[in-house]
């Protein structure tokens, strides 16, 4: 197995650790990601209309 598989199973093996033993963190972490996402593309919107 190469470094970047390993690498990749370990993340994946994390992250559903953290998602079995903390759900409400978890839950957290996507939702505050989820913010950011809406955020920038709200940005974005703005930005492209501020154009025409």
């Amino acid at each position: 197995m190469d470094v970047k598989k390993l690498a990749g199973f370990l993340v994946l093996a994390f992250v559903i650790f953290y998602v079995i033993t903390q759900p409400v963190a978890s839950a957290n972490v996507v939702k505050s990601a989820g913010g950011v996402v809406a955020t920038a593309a709200s940005s974005m919107s703005t930005f492209v209309t501020s154009l025409f």
